[in-house]
């Protein structure tokens, strides 16, 4: 009987050989558990840091609470960009992570304003004011949840970070105001109008530019050059940088909206079939 010099050759391998051909085959199916809590450990992180927010701002503590907001975007981010990585996205994490981001990014940052001093002088009125700020953030949410993005590369009305990250530049633009002597009081009823509006435009219909189709391309030296002022420029001084460059982000939804609206140049809206994938908004952490 004849014996294929291939099969010979097989049999004769050493049996460790064959084991680590086995090993390198890729894996493929859902993640394991351990990793699949990864992303999980990032969310509570970010509900972590706006409980912390929340008590440091019970306290007074305004600079160190807005601190804590902060740290909360940057576990909101990382849980995202982790979930996809390990492919461990789930619905269960989808949902905690909007919880996490209305303690994070609704109920610190009504809480922070608050506390600041200038809704407390309004009485009831700023408190209202203050819990309409955390339930417009609920609000929208949970409307991202259920309604799919409307245009390609942009969120549907003022992203709840953005708004929070808007509350905890004022205060840390305040606290670099009265380092350098130049303090600002602004009107009670000014400030109170300013966090309403944040409320408003995060459950408004106006489209705001996500940034996550920005690709910066490094071959190019201007793009390296633009990159590194713009660092620079921010590390300089942060609490004031931060601070301008959330008002022009805030306000250019709006005029964007308004000059689209009289020049008729209306955004092109995500095809039928393409809706049932968001793609943008909270849960996929812009």
């Amino acid at each position: 009987m004849t014996t294929d010099p291939t099969t010979r050759s097989q049999e004769s391998a050493p049996e460790g050989k064959r084991r680590r051909r086995r090993r390198r085959r890729p894996r493929s199916g859902p993640p394991s558990r351990a990793v699949a809590l990864l992303p999980q450990l990032f969310t509570t992180g970010n509900l972590a840091a706006g409980f912390w927010s929340i008590t440091l701002a019970a306290r007074g503590d305004l600079d160190r609470a807005a601190l804590a907001i902060f740290i909360a975007w940057i576990f909101d981010v990382l849980d995202g960009r982790v979930a996809r990585l390990t492919r461990a996205t789930s619905r269960f994490g989808a949902e905690y992570d909007s919880i996490a981001d209305t303690v994070s990014f609704g109920v610190a940052p009504a809480m922070l304003a608050y506390q600041a001093g200038a809704l407390q002088q309004l009485g009831w009125t700023g408190w209202v004011v203050a819990f309409v700020y955390a339930v417009c953030a609920a609000l929208r949410l949970a409307r991202f949840n259920v309604t799919p993005a409307r245009y390609q590369g942009r969120f549907d009305g003022l992203a709840s970070p953005s708004a929070a990250g808007m509350v905890l530049s004022s205060v840390w633009f305040a606290g670099f105001l009265r380092e350098s002597g130049l303090p600002l009081d602004l009107p009670a009823a000014l400030s109170g109008i300013g966090i309403a509006l944040l409320g408003v435009l995060m459950v408004s219909p106006i489209p705001y530019r996500s940034f996550k189709d920005l690709r910066i391309d490094a071959s190019h030296p201007s793009s390296t050059v633009l990159m590194v002022l713009g660092l620079i420029v921010i590390l300089v001084e942060p609490r004031v940088t931060l601070f301008l460059l959330g008002i022009v982000y805030v306000a250019w939804g709006p005029i964007e909206w308004i000059w689209r609206w009289r020049t008729g140049n209306a955004l092109e809206e995500i095809q039928p079939e393409a809706e049932g994938v968001p793609s943008s908004g909270e849960a996929s952490h812009e």
